[in-house]
């Protein structure tokens, strides 16, 4: 799946916003080799904008947030030019915590030139980190021309 972003990703606070909210209950679980990577740009890579961000995992199933919780799945959260948040608190939505809620392995982001760092996180239907959190061990690094 894909989605475009527009602008500098102006507007993706409000994205899902009506699913946002706190667990209640227990964390769901993952397996083991559960693994969340970005499949492209390269680290390093010069690209141009828009940029296509395709997104890598293994050992978990991609799913829409919403419904009842499954082990083993969740979304993407595509963190841009941000560290990663405290994993034991409710990730934000805004333009630097782009929930992809629908499910989508690839999105086109709209960036302005320069340098720019992603980095990717699993959260499961309800927006909420698993048990054991799932995040590509470090950010990349890209630049825009």
């Amino acid at each position: 799946m894909k989605r475009l972003m527009t602008g500098l990703l102006a507007g993706a606070a409000v994205f899902c916003a009506s699913t946002v909210g706190t667990h209640a209950g227990e964390k769901t679980t993952v397996s083991d080799d559960a693994a969340v990577f970005i499949v492209s740009p390269a680290d390093g890579a010069t690209v141009s904008s828009p940029v296509t961000v395709k997104l890598g995992h293994k050992g978990v199933e991609i799913l829409a947030s919403g419904g009842d919780a499954v082990h083993n799945a969740g979304h993407h959260v595509l963190l841009i030019d941000t560290p990663m948040p405290a994993l034991d608190e409710d990730i934000p939505f805004d333009n630097k915590h782009l929930h992809l809620a629908d499910g989508a392995t690839e999105v086109e982001l709209h960036l302005a030139p320069g340098t720019h760092t992603l980095q990717l996180l699993l959260v499961d239907h309800g927006h909420a980190v698993h048990a054991t959190p799932v995040k590509s061990e470090m950010p990349i690094t890209i630049t825009v021309k």
